[in-house]
């Protein structure tokens, strides 16, 4: 995991504090010097070549590269830009344009920049390459199912490969934006409700698409984003107001950042909330005082959508003007789509409202990145050379990948002395696939992009046909996605009674989660549950296969099913990795990374919760509780079933006692847990670690994860897994503003399990 960069200083209270970085990760911390004490960095091999640029450039040229202007593409409010950005590429007063790709397309507009402008400055091109071009991921909500920062990894590599050799640089991805939300349609694009795993998938995500060298013919500057507490929006409603204490703020929602920042990410994107009073975009304190100044971020930040121009919507900014000001001096480098700075900026820098100081700041970032790139000694790429559809290679890697993610929720037997549903036997007679996705290529889930519509996903449907080759395969839908059509539910459990087995393909359409896709009702669309209680009544044992971009509610229907999937929206292979998981070729493996909460009226529902002053007590009205519902989620964080079974031992320490002083000094304690495969096949079990602090000076959550790790073992055998616990798992975050982290005196309970509601204990005590 990420190690720390941080200085230390010791906390008037006895503890440790640490002023500075905190880090997600189980690494030791590594030293980070004070003011002054560091040694001057040697300057980039192009620095002398940004500055000589500076010194050319013209007002308007540099208020041009601060410019980012859209594509015919439309990912938000006002249409594409092309004929602008054109013209503005001419006159060397634009910076990026988004939206763009394809070899020729992205080569002529770099001509009109580089071969006629004065200047010759490049630009560079962004697309909101989330999980996959041509060949599309499962969701990376799905990917953090998986446990696995390698399945992150492979997504960013693949999909650098093919978006860089089609004139793509940059990606808008990854998404680290921690939510308690699944109302929120973008949680499908984020890794879900804890900041530790959000904080591996996150940089492993960077460091696929960036690799060793963002000048390489096959990776991407990659765009943390968004910067920060998005996912905490009032009732999970896009855009929405957050309210959040400097405590929360950098223990739940900055850390992921910080992680890909050590990662070395290139660019971070502001997001579209308020901070506690102040838009992101004009939030110097999140912009500047913590990311670029506390954290050392030399890269570039970049608007979201018109979201500098929307300060004045919020009634931060009095006008575009004022909003372009606000921006640029809270630490925004680069204004997406809108224009105020553009529109602006002179009469800004005229009247010292904005600095040529601070102007020079932010192209020189860009710049900067330009030549990281590579642009200005190759700014086209091969058009021969253009990868335009998905390849063997990455179609098995998507595969393998989306099978990974899968989470078997529930799996018991079908009848009266029979073992466990799943797997399904690949030579059973006749299989029923029924439901409003059986046959459907809507798997690919928000954020697929248009670009990759040539190349529909294999549906599950074919798949089964595949897998079982030798059975009678019969389908009917029997309702629509939306689950307003019932005609066809008589036909579907037909299909099913006639059956040996069925297979029941529910869910939500890709285009019920992502941006702008909030649901206040997050159970099945529609009638689709009555579609399952028909299967039901038919006596055919049945497994239902979810397929959604976001935690579902369950009714009744939950009790009535034998076996349960949650296949997310899995990608463009993902009919086949769902069949290799019903049929065993693949033993499922992964893990919730969000509590699936019972009722909507639950949420926000999540593990990681306080524990109040009166917590939940069957037995006692007056505690935390529902009147109306069982207490906790339907699913816990964490949660996954396998073919096989597992067990997981008490955590080990390597000491029971470890001083604040020592771990200050970057001294750690090694759990050790061994986990053993107790049942008859090979299997992957996650091992997961959490801790809580009883007694602090802030209260703190009665569970946090602090180690995971995903391991596969043969029938009967075992391995010990060792995780490093460092100052920066031990402490918290304090509302200090300047930035304090601390690590009290006390006893930390340590446990270890297969999810958050793992009960095997060790305690450590801090002295």
């Amino acid at each position: 995991m990420n190690g720390v960069r941080r200085r230390t200083v010791l906390a008037a209270a006895g503890g440790t504090a640490i002023a500075g970085k905190a880090a997600t990760g189980t690494a030791h911390a590594r030293e980070r010097p004070g003011p002054g004490e560091r040694p001057a960095a040697e300057p980039a091999p192009y620095e002398a070549k940004v500055q000589a640029l500076l010194g050319r450039m013209t007002a308007e040229e540099k208020l041009g590269q601060l410019q980012q202007l859209a594509w015919t593409g439309d990912t938000g409010p006002g249409g594409g830009q092309t004929a602008e950005a054109e013209k503005a590429a001419r006159q060397g007063r634009l910076g990026s344009v988004l939206n763009i790709y394809g070899a020729k397309n992205t080569n002529t507009l770099q001509r009109m920049a580089v071969e006629e402008s004065r200047l010759g400055i490049p630009l560079v091109f962004g697309l909101d390459v989330i999980h996959g071009m041509w060949t599309t991921f499962p969701i990376p909500l799905a990917q953090a199912a998986s446990f696995d920062p390698a399945v992150a990894a492979r997504d960013a590599e693949v999909s650098a490969k093919e978006a860089r050799s089609n004139g793509v640089h940059w990606a808008f991805s990854p998404m680290m934006d921690v939510t308690h939300e699944p109302r929120w349609g973008r949680i499908s694009e984020g890794s879900g409700e804890d900041p530790h795993l959000t904080a591996a998938i996150a940089a492993a995500k960077t460091r696929g698409y960036q690799g060793e060298d963002l000048a390489a013919k096959d990776r991407l500057a990659a765009c943390a984003k968004h910067f920060v507490a998005y996912g905490g929006a009032e009732g999970g409603r896009d855009y929405n107001t957050v309210d959040v204490s400097e405590a929360r703020l950098r223990n739940l929602y900055l850390g992921p950042f910080l992680a890909a920042v050590d990662a070395g990410v290139a660019t971070v994107m502001a997001s579209f909330n308020t901070i506690s009073g102040v838009p992101a975009h004009g939030n110097r304190h999140t912009l500047t005082d913590i990311l670029k100044d506390e954290w050392e971020f030399g890269g570039v930040v970049v608007s979201d959508y018109n979201g500098i121009q929307e300060m004045t919507v919020h009634g931060f900014a009095a006008d575009h003007a004022d909003a372009g000001r606000q921006a640029l001096n809270a630490g925004v480098d680069m204004e997406m789509a809108s224009t105020t700075l553009a529109d602006h900026g002179k009469r800004l820098l005229r009247s010292g409202a904005i600095t040529t100081a601070r102007l020079d700041d932010a192209v020189a970032r860009i710049l900067r990145l330009k030549f990281r790139l590579g642009l200005f000694e190759h700014p086209y790429v091969d058009e021969d050379a253009a990868i335009e559809e998905p390849t063997k290679a990455s179609r098995a890697a998507a595969r393998e990948t989306a099978a990974r993610t899968m989470v078997l929720l529930k799996n018991t037997p079908a009848g009266k002395g029979k073992g466990p549903l799943l797997p399904l036997s690949a030579s059973a007679s006749s299989i029923a696939v029924v439901g409003p996705f059986a046959d459907s290529t809507d798997l690919r889930g928000s954020w697929a992009g248009p670009w990759a519509d040539a190349f529909p996903p294999v549906t599950v449907l074919d798949a089964v046909k595949d897998a079982a080759p030798k059975a009678r395969v019969a389908h009917a839908p029997g309702v629509d996605p939306a689950g307003k059509d019932t005609g066809g539910i008589v036909k579907a459990a037909a299909v099913a009674r006639a059956a040996e087995v069925a297979v029941v393909v529910v869910g939500e359409a890709s285009a019920l989660s992502g941006e702008a896709a909030v649901r206040s009702d997050i159970s099945l669309p529609g009638q689709q549950e009555k579609l399952i209680a028909a299967i039901a009544d038919t006596g055919t044992p049945f497994v239902v296969v979810q397929v959604s971009g976001r935690p579902l509610t369950m009714g009744g229907w939950l009790d009535s099913a034998p076996a349960v999937l949650q296949a997310w929206h899995p990608g463009i292979e993902g009919g086949n990795a769902i069949a290799d998981v019903l049929f065993g070729t693949v033993n499922p493996g992964g893990k919730l990374p969000v509590s699936f909460p019972r009722s909507a009226g639950q949420i926000p529902i999540y593990y990681n919760h306080e524990n109040t002053g009166r917590p939940y007590d069957p037995d006692n009205k007056y505690t935390s509780k529902y009147l109306d519902l069982a207490d906790g989620p339907q699913f816990a964080f964490g949660h996954g079933l396998s073919y096989t079974t597992f067990d997981i031992g008490e955590p080990k320490l390597s000491v029971s006692r470890i001083a604040a002083d020592a771990l200050r000094k970057g001294d750690t304690v090694e759990v050790a847990v061994t986990v053993r495969n107790t049942g008859k096949r090979e299997g992957d079990e996650v091992v997961q670690v959490y801790l809580h602090d009883p007694v602090a000076s802030l209260v703190q959550p009665v569970r946090r994860l602090c180690g995971f790790r995903r391991v596969t073992l043969g029938a009967g055998k075992s391995t010990t897994v060792r995780f490093r616990l460092g100052a920066e798992d031990l402490g918290f975050w304090t509302h200090d503003r300047d930035g304090t982290f601390t690590v009290e005196k006390g006893e930390i309970q340590i446990y270890a399990g297969n999810s958050s509601r793992a009960r095997s204990e060790r305690t450590l005590t801090i002295t």
